[in-house]
């Protein structure tokens, strides 16, 4: 019987303590968001309260993107003949100039294309005077019409050769006016076709390429522009002319302003459209490919907005302080729209008029500590 009764203490004991936990634990979930001061703590807290205000605020759009170039702004440099890769000192974001040697090819197919040339040539140049000779001669009955009109038809098809030979020179970037036994040369210089910059390397030197390959790749950054993506939503907030702010995703410090020349007709899959905008200054930092984020500045409307330093950021989430009397304050979590000169627009929040509520506006990072420190204890 001693021993039953002794169990018997010990379960209700335990019993009684679990109840004065749960008690305890329920207390603290009351008061997780509140906050009571004495006079002193008041005091000695400095608190600003206000109520919220109607400001005018341009709202924002935040969107994502890449820096890109239309088709015909982009080169392909490859070489018709093919050949080995004798010199180049390209490197990717180098500028070049239209006409600048970029590379030095090498290969006995270009020796044999001018011989072919200056052979075709010579002899081209020797029927030229057989057939005026065959003329004289056929117009004197000195020989018969037909030994004319076989040199005549020899002469032009000796042209016709000259002529191909002609235009697979100037393929390759040889002059056939300049072209002549004493500069026969077994390296061609190629030549950038445009004004740019360079975005990609494909070759090092020795390689030997065939002339389908790419060997490098240029840009003209005179039609480099940011083609972002703007979800279905937002698009039709979207307008030509409209100005927008960009900076690579990897330097968010430097920003970049652009104008928007094209909103896309058309919504992908994934709800987002593009939207084709043009760098106001030229960029040589700026690369096709380039990741890209930015935000559009929207027209400005009336919002309820607090000071941003009435909003407290706290683990991950933003809150603000109530102010439920003279020394009871309560911590609220809140959605926030746009940014602008200070100020920050609260979203609306069912049960909160926030024109008639006061907030703590300032200092009210002291309420949070306080808040913090009750909850540990």
């Amino acid at each position: 019987m001693k021993y039953i009764f002794i169990c018997l203490l010990i379960v209700l004991t335990a019993c009684g303590t679990k109840k004065k936990a749960e008690s305890a634990n329920g207390s603290e979930a009351v008061i997780e968001n509140n906050v009571t001061l004495t006079d002193a703590q008041l005091k000695n807290a400095a608190l600003t309260i206000a109520s919220p205000e109607m400001k005018a605020l341009h709202g924002t759009i935040r969107v994502n993107g890449k820096v890109d170039v239309p088709p015909q702004s982009m080169v392909s440099v490859s070489f018709p003949l093919g050949g080995y890769l004798k010199n180049s000192h390209l490197l990717p974001g180098m500028e070049v100039k239209k006409g600048e040697v970029i590379a030095t090819m090498e290969d006995k197919a270009y020796v044999q294309l001018q011989q072919d040339f200056l052979v075709a040539k010579a002899k081209m140049e020797f029927l030229a005077s057989d057939v005026q000779r065959q003329k004289e001669l056929s117009d004197n009955d000195a020989t018969s019409k037909k030994s004319y009109q076989q040199v005549l038809s020899e002469f032009k098809t000796q042209q016709v050769m000259i002529k191909a030979l002609d235009e697979e020179l100037r393929i390759v970037g040889l002059d056939p006016e300049k072209l002549n036994t004493g500069n026969i040369s077994r390296t061609i210089s190629l030549r950038s076709p445009i004004t740019g910059f360079v975005s990609r390397v494909n070759v090092n030197i020795g390689k030997y390429v065939n002339p389908s390959d790419v060997l490098f790749e240029l840009v003209n950054p005179d039609d480099i522009h940011a083609a972002l993506t703007v979800f279905e939503k937002d698009i039709n907030q979207i307008r030509k002319g409209m100005k927008a702010m960009v900076a690579l995703a990897d330097k968010p410090g430097k920003q970049y302003e652009v104008e928007v020349l094209m909103v896309t007709r058309n919504v992908e899959d994934d709800r987002s459209g593009l939207v084709h905008c043009h760098f106001e200054n030229e960029n040589h930092d700026l690369l096709p490919g380039m990741f890209l984020t930015g935000t559009f500045r929207l027209e400005a409307k009336p919002t309820i907005a607090v000071p941003e330093e009435t909003v407290l950021r706290y683990e991950g989430k933003e809150y603000v302080f109530l102010v439920k009397d003279t020394h009871h304050f309560m911590m609220q979590q809140v959605e926030t729209g746009s940014r602008q000169n200070g100020y920050v627009e609260l979203k609306d929040q069912p049960g909160i008029d926030w024109l008639k509520q006061k907030l703590v506006t300032g200092n009210g990072y002291s309420l949070l500590g306080k808040l913090k420190n009750t909850s540990e204890e």
